[in-house]
Formats: structure tokens, sequence, C-alpha cells
């Protein structure tokens, strides 16, 4: 355990992307990101930002942060209780995102999508 409050807790990843990888969890069940109340979502990212600034400052090997939450299993969600990563980077790691960055929509496909996403928050 690292962090513990009335909202959230915080400990150790048993397989850790790199040495200092923690998870921030609700202390109630919350299976995806879109039920956590939204207090204690941005409580989680609260947190997740003082544990952050704490791995910096611990002398573990780190050159950046990344913070990742999977939300849903074709996003590799594998354990269904909502919870944010938050892990030391570093030059040469072994966490990659690939995807194919080449693609370019036009600005006319970007206002589509963008009015949709207004239409339905």
């Amino acid at each position: 355990m690292v962090y513990k409050d009335e909202y959230v807790l915080a400990f150790m990843d048993i397989s850790p992307v790199n040495q200092g990888h923690l998870l921030v969890i609700p202390k109630n069940h919350y299976a995806y990101l879109s039920e956590v109340p939204e207090e204690i979502a941005a409580r989680m990212f609260t947190i997740g930002q003082k544990l952050a600034k704490a791995i910096r400052k611990s002398g573990l090997k780190c050159e950046g942060i990344n913070f990742f939450l999977a939300d849903g299993e074709a996003a590799f969600q594998e354990v269904f209780h909502s919870h944010l990563h938050v892990f030391p980077r570093f030059k040469g790691d072994p966490f990659k995102i690939d995807a194919d960055w080449s693609f370019s929509p036009t600005r006319e496909e970007l206002d589509e999508v963008a009015k949709r996403i207004r239409c339905s928050f």
C-alpha cells in the first residue's frame, strides 16, 4: 500500500511495466470509468498526479511518467474494477503502444466526429 484515503487506494502493481508502477483504484467497485462518480474519478487523477511527483523524487529510474487507464476489453482492460496505472518511463523501457500513426483525417472528418461527440456529451 502506498496511499489510502476514504475514496481511493494506491498500491504497487504485481506485474509492473517498470519499477515503481502503481495502481490507483476507487475503494468502491466500478467496472468502467463511466460508472465512477466524477468526484472519485477526479480524486484518482489528483492522487495519481501526486504519486507521479513522488516517483520522480524517489530516486527510481524515471525520465517521464505515463498514466494509463484501460476502459473496456477492447482497450485491454483485464481487471474489471476501474483503475489508473501510474508508472515511470525511461528511454528503452519495455512499454510500447503500437498504432498506425500515419492516418490523417480531413478537416471535415474531424469536424463531423467532433460534432457527434459534442451532441452525445
